[in-house]
């Protein structure tokens, strides 16, 4: 290791503060007008920022309790991987988000990996619940 701090990409930075506030204003102001959304049990992406929202203020409902934390961190010029952990109904998932960004700093692609099996059940059920809570 070199021992030089590295610095968090401003768009990456803006996901951490959105992700701790579960601001749902500051989610759409990050968002860019053509991102993609890749969930971990639909099988089509879902584009454009109307439903990239929609899908991570859910997500940020369903996984952001108390246990929520980001354990691991990635960074390329203009992309992170991010190692989560979290339980939900008393079942403890682990994912990532795989994040890119444009030169405006607004997010593009959002993709989430979750584990195990188990986890991912129990995601797919609440993640349906809170969407068609939205819809409501």
């Amino acid at each position: 290791m070199s021992g030089l701090a590295r610095q968090t990409p401003a768009a990456l930075a803006a996901w951490h503060a959105v992700a701790a506030q579960k601001n749902a204003a500051a989610l759409r102001e990050l968002i860019a007008d053509d991102a993609t959304f890749h969930s971990p049990v639909v099988h089509t992406p879902q584009r454009g920022k109307a439903l990239t929202v929609k899908y991570l203020a859910a997500a940020l409902k369903v996984l952001g309790n108390g246990t929520f934390r980001y354990v691991g961190e990635w960074t390329g010029t203009d992309s992170a991987v991010i190692e989560f952990n979290t339980v939900v109904d008393g079942v403890s998932v682990d994912g990532i988000d795989m994040i890119a960004w444009n030169a405006d700093g607004r997010i593009v692609d959002f993709k989430v990996m979750i584990r195990p099996l188990k986890a991912i059940q129990i995601v797919m059920q609440k993640m349906g619940d809170e969407l068609a809570k939205a819809e409501g």
